[in-house]
């Protein structure tokens, strides 16, 4: 398994390991990211009422999340549920939710 594109640091937080690429000095942090999306997002609205932004940020999140780990674990689905905490039949259920099941 080839996980090496992030790193856990001490306060659980997903950080972009950029070892390898010396011309990015500001990586942002995860949730740094999604922060700011949010804001941006919000900002977009211009006064119109949001709905369902918890749903729409999980769908945004989690099919990557999914699309990326598969590939990293070449479509072993045990190793997927390992790596992501899922008992391996939400996970499939998950992999159908977003069209992954084939992939």
């Amino acid at each position: 398994m080839n996980l090496q594109t992030t790193e856990m640091t001490q306060t659980n937080t997903l950080m972009p390991d950029t070892s390898h690429e010396s011309t990015r000095d500001n990586a942002a942090t995860l949730t740094e990211t999604v922060k700011n999306t949010l804001i941006t997002y919000f900002d977009q609205l211009d006064g119109a009422e949001p709905s369902e932004i918890y749903n729409m940020v999980l769908k945004q999140v989690e099919a990557p999340l999914l699309e990326v780990v598969m590939q990293q674990v070449d479509g072993n689905q045990t190793k997927a549920a390992a790596c992501l905490g899922l008992n391996r039949g939400t996970l499939r259920k998950k992999l159908r939710l977003y069209g992954l099941d084939n992939a």
